[in-house]
């Protein structure tokens, strides 16, 4: 008998059988499948806009195909650039913190100091939709046309007030850059969120809306759409371009969504493969139709591609109109 074996006491052997438990079972957690918990979705504007009912149908969609819960979360701020960028500074990439992209996030760097990059720190998921850009007024307002406001505006440049989600966003800018043409000026004023906006115009605290979600205030009778920022007619008003009535200016404003940079491959995958599957939810279609937007889908690298060239154009834009960041 080899006496340099001793028996493991009962309290060694107990917790060497811990141990390769532990190490039995790390494998299995390691490979547990994702998601195995809720994920979380930040829209970066206040409840009650378009975005909310969109997102929400999507959401549901996509959380039936992942078997986990899709929260929204709303994070308003900056005119829809703070909930969003709060992803590039995260740490952790793990797919349970996404978030809605738009143009102003991709443009932000252009127009104020920041400290992250949008071409750099997201990872892009999905390019979902386009937003369609209106001007509106309230249906007792005294402009029945577009030209009717600008002639208006030329008489009292400064007077009439023309309000947008954002300072930054392509519609704010839109609307200085179509006061510039007809010779006149806005009193451009920043809303936190199309619900607010709408309130505001409706009551006659605000002349003046362009921006996208008109769709059910002007199906409702509530407000008078006068034009639409569309390289084409939209067959369900009788509205026309702003470039047909002699304004060359048209908004192609996707949006989709993203996580933090570095996401796994992987995950990235089963996330875009789950929203495909819900863009074609009846739904979340019946919400796109309502607020006016158009389906269109982009691959996560698809879509960083046009977040590079979108920054591009932004940046030509901006130096034409002789913009200045703050």
């Amino acid at each position: 008998m080899n006496r340099s074996f001793r028996p493991l006491s009962r309290r060694a052997a107990l917790g060497a059988l811990i141990a390769l438990g532990a190490s039995a079972a790390a494998p299995a957690f390691a490979a547990d499948p994702y998601p195995s918990k809720p994920i979380q979705l930040v829209l970066p504007f206040p409840p009650g806009g378009s975005f909310d009912p969109i997102f929400r149908t999507l959401a549901e969609a996509a959380s039936r195909d992942l078997g986990q819960p899709i929260v929204l979360m709303h994070k308003p701020g900056a005119g829809g650039v703070t909930g969003t960028a709060s992803l590039a500074t995260m740490n952790e990439a793990d797919g349970y913190t996404i978030a809605v992209m738009h143009n102003s996030v991709i443009r932000a760097p252009l127009v104020q100091k920041v400290s992250w990059d949008p071409l750099k720190d997201f990872s892009y998921l999905i390019g979902l939709a386009g937003l369609t850009t209106g001007i509106v007024v309230a249906t007792d307002a005294p402009w029945k046309t577009l030209p009717e406001l600008l002639a208006d505006a030329r008489k009292r440049p400064g007077a009439v007030s023309w309000g947008n989600v954002g300072a930054i966003s392509i519609n704010r800018i839109y609307a200085e850059r179509l006061a510039r043409q007809a010779g006149t000026s806005f009193n451009l004023v920043p809303y936190k969120g199309g619900s607010e906006a709408f309130q505001a115009v409706i009551g006659r605290h605000l002349d003046v809306y362009g921006d996208p979600g008109f769709g059910p205030q002007v199906q409702g009778g509530k407000v008078r759409l006068l034009a639409t920022f569309t390289a084409e007619r939209l067959k369900r008003y009788d509205a026309p371009t702003v470039k047909e009535l002699g304004h060359d200016m048209v908004i192609e404003s996707p949006v989709g969504l993203v996580a933090p940079k570095n996401l796994d491959p992987k995950i990235a995958a089963r996330l875009h493969a789950a929203f495909v599957k819900a863009a074609a939810d009846p739904a979340y279609l019946q919400q796109l139709e309502l607020f006016d937007m158009q389906p269109k889908l982009m691959t996560g690298e698809s879509y960083a591609d046009y977040a590079r060239a979108q920054f591009e154009r932004d940046r030509k834009m901006l130096a034409e109109i002789g913009f200045k960041p703050e």
